[in-house]
């Protein structure tokens, strides 16, 4: 009784419902399952990062499980100094970045004349509450003790994972090929191999972009004498992962810090040196060192890190950019779009999959 359409609008309605509800489900599971598919994830993000280290090593006569060791020793090594880094750094800068801050927001303040007396009037209101937060959290030790439980159980896990993945990742497209047929065994490899191409192209100039970033951002605020500049860079460094976000969120703590130790003038080439960086990265680092295997535009990387923050906070703003990377890649193999591993194939036998 209905015209044509009408059905078809229905029936799309339909599909599109299931693919939702399926998808939300999707999302609810892996959320739900998150101390093992956190440690999943971040280990496909640390072996898409360092596969190309153990063929390299094995075409040196190195056996595959120890090159896969060596390289999770090194990872543990680095990880283990960075973190001492800007933990080190951060511990000595914070309580310089805090006291300018405050600073900063007295400025503000005086600038802003009666507004701003009702912005301090309402700041103070809000340090009892603050007080009460912190005795709360004080009282909650044994909460941070299960937090850091789980914290070093999924680090162990997604270290354990990486090893795995390294050593055996060369026997992944064979395994898709012996459970499923011909046609689909190659699609299914062909979407592995994409998708596993976007997040090591993510991590890989993400981790580089980040360094010189930090470097430089340092380096200037060093010259301008900003109190803390060792922990502001350690601060862009971490910003780094989360696009736009963290770099806007990093280089305005920077600029009120100057803002607060040096006055306006400070504040103003502190601003220069955080726009200068931003600009040489958008317009010359990214182009040139960020693989092309991550072609997102900028509105969805946008949308995948508030996505990603509203399901899961900060991890999942951090994840959500090397995720969405790999969906993308995913469907364009679908599409039959050719990915760059079809041209630059090598014939050393090694399969990057893991």
């Amino acid at each position: 009784m209905l015209p044509p359409a009408i059905r078809q609008a229905a029936a799309w309605s339909v599909a599109v419902i299931l693919l939702i509800a399926v998808a939300s489900l999707l999302v609810f599971a892996l959320v739900e399952l998150r101390a093992a598919t956190v440690p999943f994830v971040l280990a496909l993000l640390g072996a898409s990062l360092l596969y190309p280290v153990v063929p390299w090593m094995v075409r040196r006569g190195v056996g595959r499980s120890l090159a896969a060791g060596l390289t999770c020793v090194v990872l543990v090594a680095a990880v283990g100094g960075v973190i001492a880094l800007l933990v080190n750094s951060l511990v000595h800068s914070a309580p310089q970045i805090a006291t300018s801050l405050q600073q900063a927001g007295q400025r503000i303040a005086d600038w802003l004349g009666p507004f701003g007396a009702k912005i301090q009037h309402a700041l103070g209101n809000a340090k009892g509450e603050t007080n009460s937060l912190v005795s709360a959290l004080t009282s909650g030790v044994l909460s941070g003790l299960g937090l850091l439980t789980q914290l070093l159980t999924g680090g162990v896990l997604a270290l354990a994972l990486v090893f795995f993945f390294l050593r055996d990742g060369h026997r992944t497209g064979d395994a898709i090929r012996s459970y499923l047929p011909g046609r689909t065994a190659e699609t299914v490899v062909a979407c592995a191999e994409r998708a596993f191409d976007a997040m090591a192209g993510f991590m890989r100039g993400t981790t580089l972009i980040a360094l010189i970033d930090a470097t430089f951002i340092t380096v200037g605020l060093v010259a301008l004498g900003v109190p803390g500049a060792p922990g502001l860079g350690a601060l862009v460094f971490i910003g780094a992962y989360i696009p736009f976000v963290g770099a806007f969120l990093s280089g305005t703590v920077a600029v009120l810090v100057a803002l607060a130790d040096g006055g306006l003038g400070t504040a103003v080439w502190a601003l220069g040196v955080v726009l200068a960086v931003q600009m040489i990265e958008g317009n010359i680092l990214q182009p040139l060192i960020q693989s092309r295997t991550v072609e997102l535009h900028p509105a969805t990387i946008m949308v995948a890190v508030v996505a990603g923050s509203g399901v899961a906070g900060i991890l999942g703003a951090l994840l959500a950019v090397p995720l969405c990377a790999a969906g993308v890649g995913v469907i364009s193999v679908l599409r039959g779009v050719p990915g760059p591993r079809a041209v630059r194939r090598s014939g050393d036998g090694v399969d990057g999959t893991s």
